[in-house]
């Protein structure tokens, strides 16, 4: 037994962090798959996957932690977090590629907030992970690149490795703040789903899609000239990715929109190269993952 992970794996279930084994060395499961499964003991009334298996139980623990030395993961769902993962990039040579961490400052920056004091652990391979407390009866779900370029999240779905794990690049090891603060609200707004067109009657596309793409445009225009400080970076940012899809769907030209959430965001107290590089990122990253119309949505 590797007593550092034992008590790695102790410590995060202490948290009220729910955890699991993770393959010695790595940060693959170390539990079976369904075509594997028993269907015995935990798995009796059906395959369990790791985030129904992750437990605080210590003596369950113990128990996984005396077969071997397992990593330890944590399923951020059941653990009720929100973790940002601040990756850096793949290709270390290039000193003009920002990584997560700057990427994620500059975020804070325009929204007019500091970066979150809150528990952080550093990856083997140098990013970081910032430990949140999602707010109650809220289910987030995991997000690639939604808040920036190799900035990441994780709650249900995903899982995190706990510091104290060990890899052949390095050890995953706590930073500082002994424990998760709470989501930062603007940030909870950032990481809303952008709402979903509603199904119109029966009518020719274009026509349809086009008049719900102009009523969107008045509802998020008016929603950002209307913004309270602290809330007005996340409200333009959430405005831009919303219409965005109408722009890649060819019912609204981004000059419209632009112009459009501009106006409504300077109106609301932010500055131009406030408005301009948050609208830009935001339509950017709307527009490529907005290439298809999803459903009958208008």
């Amino acid at each position: 037994m590797n007593h550092g992970l034992l008590n790695a794996a102790l410590d995060a279930a202490g948290r009220g962090w729910h955890v699991f084994p993770l393959r010695p060395g790595i940060k693959r499961p170390a539990l079976h798959g369904a075509q594997s499964c028993p269907r015995t003991g935990p798995c009796t009334g059906g395959h369990r996957k790791w985030e129904q298996r992750a437990t605080t139980d210590p003596d369950r623990i113990r128990a996984t932690w005396s077969h071997g030395p397992f990593n330890v993961g944590i399923a951020t769902g059941p653990s009720r977090l929100l973790v940002v993962d601040l990756d850096v990039p793949k290709d270390k040579g290039s000193s003009d590629a920002p990584g997560g961490a700057a990427t994620f400052a500059a975020l804070c920056e325009r929204a007019g907030h500091a970066v979150p004091a809150t528990y952080r652990v550093r990856t083997a391979s140098g990013g970081e992970h910032l430990y949140f407390t999602a707010p109650d009866g809220v289910r987030l779900t995991n997000t690639a690149g939604t808040i920036g370029p190799l900035v990441d999240t994780r709650a249900w779905g995903g899982y995190v490795v706990a510091a104290g794990s060990l890899t052949p690049t390095g050890p995953y090891e706590a930073l500082c703040a002994p424990e998760a603060a709470p989501l930062p609200p603007w940030l909870h707004s950032v990481l809303q789903p952008a709402p979903r067109a509603s199904q119109g009657p029966s009518r020719p596309v274009t026509m349809q899609s086009r008049m719900y793409a102009d009523v969107a445009l008045a509802d998020e225009t008016r929603n950002v000239a209307a913004a309270q400080h602290g809330a007005r970076e996340a409200t333009l940012f959430r405005a831009a990715r919303a219409l965005g899809r109408f722009v890649a769907w060819g019912d609204l030209p981004r000059h419209r929109v632009e112009q459009a959430l501009q106006e409504a965001g300077e109106a609301a107290g932010l500055t131009v190269a406030e408005c301009r590089s948050t609208l830009r990122s935001a339509l950017d990253w709307s527009i490529t993952h907005n290439q298809t119309r999803r459903g009958n949505a208008a």
